[in-house]
């Protein structure tokens, strides 16, 4: 679990990120491999500037990366990003899992004693 908290700020940054539709679209594209940024304008229906924008958020908060090689910008997911936003949902899912079980377990011995 994060107590850090400039991961804390990160993983904010991450949900920020990931809070508007246009840029989860973006990171769902990515996710099938690496694309260009015009390649990625066109489904999204959006101008240029607009996915240059959303990527920009997205690059600073680290959940993507890109790399110009002469005229062509490539786009690609960062790993390192999600596994963050990744590890702090499964120390909440385990706390509350935790939680549950204890639940349960007062829940058996509860009907055990009647």
């Amino acid at each position: 679990m994060p107590s850090h908290k400039a991961d804390i700020d990160h993983i904010d940054q991450i949900f920020r990120a990931l809070g508007d539709p246009t840029r989860r679209a973006i990171v769902e594209k990515l996710s099938e491999g690496p694309i260009s940024v015009s390649q990625l304008a066109q489904p999204l229906n959006i101008t240029l500037a607009a996915v240059v924008q959303h990527l920009q958020v997205l690059e600073e908060s680290g959940l993507v990366q890109t790399e110009k090689v002469g005229r062509v910008r490539t786009c690609r997911i960062d790993p390192a990003g999600l596994s963050l936003a990744e590890q702090w949902m499964a120390d909440r899912r385990s706390v509350w899992e935790r939680r549950f079980d204890r639940l349960g377990d007062l829940l058996v011995e509860s009907d055990e004693s009647e």
